[in-house]
């Protein structure tokens, strides 16, 4: 007789899900030929390029809404997807992650909105970090509806449903950049793909990495039997915080002063690109660094499974 690695119920046989918590014993991924994430992702690819040379020949602005919707939440669902097809969440119906992803995305915006027009005053570092603070709270909403549910109660869980809610958001966001550097720039399409392409690569890096990281650690504690909201669960809040304050400080327009005996250094964040693609390097490393954070969390889930407790008050 074996246990279940997840909530430690006695399985008899060789089942193919655990009877308590539904974990799937035995999954083996497919073949990545197999997959739909990278199907996804190239057909996806194929209509973002087509609306958007459609758009640019005709100069139709029923256009607009399609560009914005494909090339905003392109890389988010084909992240999402190839998350469900890891065995990551076997066990969660499709219904469920698309909700998440919506609340997510809906709900995070909503609220993050409330709390910055009321806390965020002035500008500069301090003003970046309560803007973090602000989204943080906020992007969790979408997938704290499940915080009850004993079937979606282990760190991996947390994880995976939380970058789904962050990948929401980011969708969102992204939608409203495209709109309004389209505004600024008086119909340039040459920026409004920019954005779309620039934030849709950057998307895992920050929020669904940074909400995956504050998720996980709230149904890690919650999961060990604990108040979800403690020590250790906001020392992952923290973070993500930090790492999202960063990553909009760096990402800034803000100039960069250093007065040195006989050297004045001047510089932007936002000048350090790769060519082409204008991807901002400082954002690459914090999001290279968010990404070994969740990587840790991954593995540490998957290696060191702790039974589930009755979840706290």
């Amino acid at each position: 007789m074996t246990t279940c690695d997840r909530c430690g119920a006695s399985l008899e046989g060789d089942p193919r899900f655990c009877p308590a918590c539904g974990r799937h014993q035995n999954f083996k991924p497919r073949p990545t030929l197999h997959r739909i994430w990278w199907r996804v992702l190239v057909i996806g690819l194929v209509l973002y390029a087509v609306v958007s040379r459609l758009l640019a020949t005709s100069g139709n602005p029923n256009l607009v809404p399609t560009v914005f919707l494909v090339g905003a939440f392109l890389v988010p669902v084909t992240f999402v997807v190839y998350l469900y097809e890891t065995g990551a969440l076997y066990d969660v119906p499709v219904s469920t992650m698309a909700l998440t992803f919506f609340y997510g995305g809906v709900l995070g915006v909503v609220l993050a909105q409330l709390l910055e027009q009321s806390l965020v005053f002035g500008s500069g570092l301090f003003a970046l970090l309560i803007v973090a603070v602000c989204e943080e709270i906020a992007k969790p909403i979408g997938v704290l509806w499940l915080i009850r549910r004993h079937e979606y109660a282990d760190e991996l869980h947390g994880l995976v449903l939380g970058g789904a809610a962050g990948m929401g958001f980011a969708s969102l966001e992204t939608m409203g950049y495209a709109f309004t550097f389209l505004l600024l720039s008086h119909g340039n399409l040459a920026v409004l793909g920019a954005v779309l392409i620039t934030r849709g690569l950057l998307a895992p890096l920050g929020h669904g990495t940074w909400t995956a990281i504050v998720v996980g650690s709230i149904w890690r504690e919650r999961m060990r039997g604990h108040f979800w909201l403690n020590r250790a669960s906001l020392k992952g809040f923290g973070v993500a915080v930090l790492l999202h304050a960063l990553w909009d400080w760096t990402a800034s327009a803000l100039p960069i002063d250093i007065t040195l005996p006989g050297l004045a250094l001047h510089w932007r964040f936002v000048d350090l690109m790769i060519p082409g693609v204008n991807l901002p390097i400082p954002g690459l490393v914090l999001g290279a660094v968010g990404i070994w954070i969740l990587l840790r969390m991954f593995r540490e889930s998957l290696q060191s499974p702790v039974a589930i407790a009755a979840p706290a008050a």
